[in-house]
């Protein structure tokens, strides 16, 4: 049997088998057989994770996160005689509530819009808030 270095070039006609051969295939049928839905998830996931953002469901609560998603809806909601603006956020793991209290109408801020935001995570109603969190509009909409 013929010892190889690590160094040494591989014999091209070698019969190990190629890390992810045929995987083409198995990603083009698993992706014929995911809904629309699935794999807007998957590739919203994709791109958070290349922002550098946290998954929202690995948010914990009182703690400091920056997240990365899409708007899926924007509402105003008075709170206490107050106006707030809310904007549910989607990162294709989970949903957070991002609250600008005082707030009518940001400008940029609309559905479909891509949005990183860095802010203390808070729990309300059994659902992840961030109140007035800093945030930087992505390309999108």
């Amino acid at each position: 049997m013929d010892e190889v270095s690590a160094g040494a070039p591989r014999d091209p006609g070698s019969s190990a088998p190629e890390r992810g051969k045929g995987g083409g295939l198995r990603r083009f049928l698993r992706r014929m057989a995911s809904s629309k839905a699935e794999l807007e998830a998957e590739e919203l996931q994709k791109t958070t994770g290349d922002e550098g953002a946290t998954p929202i469901t690995d948010c914990g609560e009182r703690k400091r996160h920056c997240v990365a998603g899409t708007l899926r809806t924007v509402t105003l909601r008075p709170r206490g005689g107050a106006p707030a603006l809310e904007a549910e956020l989607y990162d294709g793991t989970d949903v957070i509530n991002l609250v600008w209290l005082g707030r009518r109408k940001i400008a940029g801020i609309d559905p479909g819009r891509r949005l990183r935001a860095e802010g203390l995570v808070s729990l309300q109603d059994g659902r992840k808030v961030m109140f007035n969190p800093r945030y930087e509009l992505r390309g999108g909409s």
